[in-house]
């Protein structure tokens, strides 16, 4: 099966139609389906003693949405996720303090999901130019989109709680830095054992 540029597994798993409309269709339901992986994966989490944030599989369901779907439909997904929360939906990871809602957003964590979209852009664009063809490029794919995640968090967070950067550091990043990248080899390790199964399929 010939693999073109600036396509992703989604391209090949379902592959575009002649119909505008179908074709759209089916972007909808990916980008919704990868919203509600996302926000399921929000709700795997337990929260550490001495932090607010709390450790999710959010991480791997961004890496994969935007691996998956490519730049702009892996960022829509996630853009739609953010909205699900914020208008009410219980899609965000459980957090102390009970909040809900934009609130969430504006919350110490809030730096965090405000990255996800950006960083599954990030993630989809590398991989649309075939960097999650071997394990190796799909691993180098995914860390940008873990630095951003860790970037806008810790500095949101450091921001609210009035840390210096070493502070915001030790709260927000090192204490998942063992766990992210367990979750980040397995996403590399998933997506050319993905392609291999597709290639054999559409033989």
């Amino acid at each position: 099966m010939a693999v073109f540029p600036g396509t992703t597994l989604a391209d090949h798993i379902v592959p575009a139609r002649q119909s505008r409309i179908r074709n759209l269709l089916c972007d909808a339901l990916l980008i919704t389906g990868l919203s509600v992986f996302t926000a399921l994966c929000a709700h795997v989490s337990f929260v550490l003693p001495f932090t607010p944030v709390p450790i999710t599989l959010q991480t791997l369901a961004i890496l994969l949405t935007g691996a998956t779907l490519g730049s702009r439909r892996g960022g829509l997904a996630l853009l739609l996720y953010l909205a699900e929360g914020v208008a009410g939906l219980p899609v965000f990871a459980p957090i102390p303090g009970s909040l809900s809602g934009f609130a969430v957003l504006l919350s110490v964590t809030g730096g965090y999901l405000w990255a996800f979209p950006l960083a599954a852009f990030t993630v989809g664009w590398l991989c649309e130019r075939g960097w999650d063809r071997s394990l190796f490029t799909s691993a180098l794919a995914m860390l940008p989109g873990s630095v951003i995640i860790y970037l806008l968090g810790a500095i949101q967070l450091g921001v609210l709680l009035r840390l210096n950067a070493l502070q915001a550091l030790q709260l927000g990043v090192f204490p998942f830095l063992p766990g992210d990248l367990f979750k980040l080899l397995i996403a590399a390790l998933l997506l050319p054992a993905s392609w291999r199964l597709v290639r054999a399929t559409k033989r």
